[in-house]
């Protein structure tokens, strides 16, 4: 449900109505879409103002260097407040997300973590457990073992993961609709020219903030990741209302968006390059290289802004922070290609699943209910994921524990092996061991966690709550390369005389590190979901620190594109476009053989075009034409007879010219000659006063001639940023207007 569209508001101020135009011209209704390279003009024209002003006087000269510092000063203070929203959010997530387990008796806004750091009485050996950390069962009946105490604590933690996810979709249902969802494929529509009034505004901010913490403290299979790239661009978008050189200018406004999506990812992974590399080939349409360093000092600011925070009390960005200390070897690489495939299917899987449910949601009954669908879909979540512990925590605390090292001092279940009593080595240099019980009953409970969330997050994704799916993805891409590192040790302990481990791995060495492989299995399953690949190995290696990881990531991201990519060619933010139906023109080759005049509006049968006239169209004819179509502009040409063009003037520019004519002219009336013209044609004394509009007229719109082939055209499209273009025949008589909108759903045709 969409926020009603502004009203046209022509009534300005009392001003020459000739020389200077009155608010609102120039500008887009919503759900319309934005002329690049008229707002580039715009722009050109104002910046060749205020350099010629600033010569005039030193007050001029310090507003033109203010003006010129605006953009840094934008992209300081997006960066200090998505930074600051971040590091905000990480903590109410963790705080709440323990909330479903129990409760710190010593200061209630604790965290598990936080309140047995606190404690004098917390053991190694039991990190986790200390007298100021209660669970709910232990606090209402004094008891901490037994059946009634186990099924009150799972009573419970259901009960708060409905009450939390009720109350996020609630607030995303009552004020702001467009808070729900990753935002991601919104973000990629507006970037590439489209307006959505609303989606980014101050409620929009506010409410995302709060639902999110909310939903992913709900425990659904969902991550805050995307979602802080929303909240981040919704940030810039407020900034950019404080200076007219961006809230009067389309244009300028994405180029401030694309840099707060770059902030956003910086403090979503702590990856501030990864964050310039995500919006440089992920969400941007138009990126200029000014907007690359300026994305680049966002990206810096919200990061460090984040780890002034120190949210996660490890003084790193990232819950799941690991550094590796063996190399890999290259007979591993098999094993990282397989999960490179293992991730594309998934992604592929995923798309498919999540497309034909969210379908299913819009065109049947089940969209008429969303906050049931929630509540059915937290409710399943909650008491499948309980009795298992590794679904029960934060999918990020899930994702930390895949991702560790077994160390001498770690605790984990997946770290039960048995250890030599001769062995005398350094710490951090254990060498390979046979596994104990606890890991295999680790790994029964993970594959069991690989099924859930594999088949959970398809229903999740979608719903009407802020939802990330790069911690989902990367979840079941850990749990399986989890696994398949496991097997790959164990394999090399127990068979280290095969030909394939004869040369690296020797008994009693360091061979293999599982952890590597949960990361590599996480990047390959984002990369199958999302078809990023640059960006995606930078996150990863910035995430973890370990450059030297880089090959083993890359072989697996590009493996996972390109076994995505055979099954088909949309990431699922473009699959969720496409199903939206978001006029966005993507970058693959435009393969049908067809020309310009092939895809005509109006065609032979058609009524014909919608035209002006320079000097002969009355007021009551250009209402009537606005009334009966439904054209974003027409066409301006020298008579009905000659049909030579002259420019193209803008349906909401005459509409907002019109209706202020009237109110503020004397002598407008319905029949008073609308002229284009430098001069005004010659009219008889007993005529009514003339409307002059050459200002609104675009004399110089794009062109193309009826037999320009449609690859060229679309490729103007794309590169330009083009709004609409006018076809000609002989180079004068305007025979059909080619737009955006058209040209999208041309290019999704297939070859009949």
């Amino acid at each position: 449900s969409a926020t009603p569209t502004e009203e046209i508001n022509g009534a300005g101020n009392l001003m020459d109505f000739l020389d200077e135009p009155f608010p609102d011209v120039g500008t887009y209704e919503d759900f319309h879409t934005i002329d690049w390279l008229r707002e580039k003009s715009r722009d050109t024209d104002r910046h060749r103002k205020i350099t010629c002003k600033s010569k005039e006087s030193i007050w001029e000269f310090i507003k033109s260097l203010l003006d010129a510092w605006s953009g840094w000063l934008v992209m300081l203070l997006i960066g200090l407040l998505s930074g600051t929203l971040a590091g905000v959010i990480d903590l109410a997530v963790d705080w709440m997300t323990d909330l479903k387990e129990g409760v710190c008796l010593s200061a209630l806004w604790y965290s598990h973590e936080q309140c047995c750091w606190t404690s004098n009485e917390t053991t190694f050996a039991d990190r986790d457990k200390c007298p100021q950390w209660q669970k709910w069962a232990e606090l209402m009946t004094g008891y901490t073992e037994g059946a009634g105490v186990y099924l009150l604590n799972y009573f419970l933690y259901v009960l708060w993961a409905l009450f939390f996810s009720f109350l996020a979709v609630s607030l995303v249902r009552v004020f702001a609709p467009y808070a729900c969802g990753s935002g991601i494929p919104e973000i990629k529509t507006i970037l590439s020219g489209f307006i959505i009034r609303g989606y980014l505004g101050k409620w929009t901010l506010l409410i995302k903030t709060v639902t999110l913490v909310l939903a992913v403290s709900s425990g659904l299979s969902l991550g805050k990741e995307g979602p802080l790239v929303h909240v981040a661009c919704c940030c810039g978008n407020l900034f950019c209302s404080l200076f007219s050189k961006y809230s009067k200018n389309e244009g300028k406004r994405r180029e401030v968006l694309s840099a707060a999506a770059a902030a956003g990812v910086s403090v979503a992974f702590g990856a501030p390059i990864g964050g310039v590399l995500f919006s440089l080939e992920e969400v941007s349409y138009y990126f200029p290289l000014k907007t690359l360093w300026r994305s680049f000092f966002a990206a810096l600011v919200a990061a460090f802004t984040l780890r002034s925070i120190n949210p996660f009390g490890n003084n790193r960005l990232v819950l799941f922070y690991v550094e590796y200390h063996t190399p890999w070897y290259m007979a591993e690489l098999v094993p990282f290609i397989l999960l490179g495939v293992f991730g594309g299917l998934w992604g592929t899987l995923f798309i498919r699943c999540n497309i034909a449910w969210c379908r299913r949601r819009k065109t049947t009954r089940l969209g008429k209910y969303p906050v049931l669908e929630v509540i059915v879909v937290t409710g399943i979540t909650a008491v499948l994921a309980f009795p298992n512990p590794y679904t029960r925590r934060s999918t990020s605390e899930l994702i930390s524990e895949l991702f560790n090292d077994c160390g001498a001092l770690e605790s984990s279940q997946l770290c039960d092996y048995i250890n030599n009593p001769n062995m005398t080595r350094p710490v951090d240099d254990i060498p390979d061991r046979p596994a104990g019980p606890g890991v295999y009953s680790a790994l029964w409970q993970l594959t069991l966690a690989l099924v859930f969330k594999i088949v959970i997050t398809i229903f999740t994704f979608g719903m009407k709550i802020p939802s990330g799916l790069f911690i989902p993805s990367m979840a079941v891409g850990a749990i399986a390369g989890r696994i398949v590192g496991i097997a790959v040790e164990q394999m090399a302990y127990h068979h280290h005389d095969w030909i394939i481990f004869k040369n690296w791995c020797r008994p009693g060495a360091d061979c293999v590190t599982p952890g590597l492989y949960a990361m590599v299995g996480a990047a390959a399953c984002l990369g199958g979901v999302t078809r990023m690949t640059v960006s995606l190995v930078v996150i990863m290696f910035e995430l973890t620190g370990g450059l030297e990881y880089i090959v083993p990531l890359m072989a697996a991201a590009v493996t996972s594109k390109w076994v995505a990519d055979a099954f088909g060619k949309e990431g699922i933010y473009e699959a969720h476009i496409q199903l939206n139906g978001y006029p966005y023109l993507d970058q693959d080759e435009f393969t049908h053989r067809t020309l310009a005049t092939d895809v005509m509006r109006p065609r032979r049968n058609e009524p014909p075009l919608a035209v002006l006239t320079q000097d002969s169209t009355t007021v009551e004819d250009v209402e009537t034409l606005i009334k009966d179509t439904d054209y974003n502009g027409f066409p301006v040409v020298v008579s009905r007879e000659s049909e030579r063009l002259i420019g193209f003037v803008q349906r909401r520019d005459l509409i907002l010219n019109i209706k202020n004519a009237r109110q503020k002219q004397d002598g407008v009336v319905s029949n008073s000659v609308v002229y284009f013209t430098e001069d005004a044609p010659q009219i008889p004394a007993s005529n009514p006063q003339p409307l002059k509009l050459r200002r609104i007229l675009n004399l110089s719109p794009f062109t193309v001639t009826d037999h320009t082939p449609m690859e060229t055209v679309v490729d103007i499209f794309r590169k330009l940023g083009l709004r609409q273009c006018l076809v000609t025949r002989s180079g004068t008589k305007p025979v059909l207007r080619v737009n955006f909108l058209k040209l999208r759903f041309m290019h999704h045709l297939k070859d009949e």
